[in-house]
């Protein structure tokens, strides 16, 4: 019996560079009531939902009595899933968050990879200064902002061209993926809850009521801003609890 053969690469597929990073809440099970509901219990056993959001004052003074003393497991009784498109290097940055994250990526063994490529615009801060440990990042001139995207473009074109070539060969394309760069895009869904949201966020995001200063890189930080939009919708009380308490997550 022969193997099924690999699938004929699409040999019109041009690159395409993208500057922005897209995020998706596609299904939750989310709400402050959800953490007053977990929290209760402790005292009053089960509650129906018009017991707990009935004293509105009652209520937020609860989450943020259990954000600020990081009572942090009522927390966690809730459920959110983004699908999320960022270049590869952006994931592997995300996937060391493990504690309360299920992840699912797109295969570069099962399905051709598409050639969109990341390439930084104008708003992103190229230079890097200071010693590690104590830097900053500021501007590029345009001469570095020019090279930056013509350089990156180049090499994405000729990574690209040697993974076509070997697919055409026959080459498997779990073998011929590895001459792709960090900068393809990838698209994955990323499920957490409102506690480890938290901890990522006060990890991979900048943000002036923060008590403990984070250092992320800007293409993670974009996603993560993404998502604290979505989740800032769902849960009103525990995000201004959050930021209330510098974004410490308990």
């Amino acid at each position: 019996m022969s193997e099924t053969p690999e699938a004929t690469p699409d040999a019109d597929l041009k690159p395409s560079f993208r500057s922005d990073v897209t995020v998706e809440l596609v299904k939750h099970s989310a709400a402050d009531s959800d953490v007053l509901w977990a929290a209760r219990v402790s005292t009053a056993g089960e509650q129906s939902l018009d017991e707990l959001t009935k004293d509105p004052e009652r209520s937020k003074g609860l989450i943020n009595f259990l954000m600020r003393d990081r009572h942090g497991s009522p927390f966690e009784h809730n459920s959110m899933t983004f699908f999320i498109s960022a270049p590869i290097f952006v994931f592997r940055e995300f996937m060391r968050h493990r504690v309360g994250w299920s992840y699912n990526e797109e295969s570069g063994r099962y399905r051709e990879l598409q050639p969109v490529f990341y390439v930084p615009d104008e708003s992103r801060k190229l230079v890097q200064e200071g010693r590690p440990g104590k830097y900053v990042f500021v501007e590029g001139t345009q001469g570095q902002q020019e090279l930056t995207g013509r350089v990156m473009e180049d090499s994405y074109r000729h990574a690209y061209e040697a993974y076509q070539e070997m697919l055409a060969a026959g080459v498997a394309r779990e073998v011929a993926r590895s001459v792709l760069p960090v900068g393809l895009f990838s698209s994955m869904y990323a499920t957490c809850n409102a506690r480890s949201l938290m901890h990522f966020l006060g990890l991979r995001t900048q943000h002036e009521d923060a008590a403990v200063p984070s250092f992320p890189q800007r293409e993670i930080e974009m996603v993560g801003e993404q998502m604290e939009q979505e989740w800032a919708k769902l849960m009103p009380l525990t995000y201004a609890a959050f930021n209330k308490n510098g974004r410490v997550a308990p």
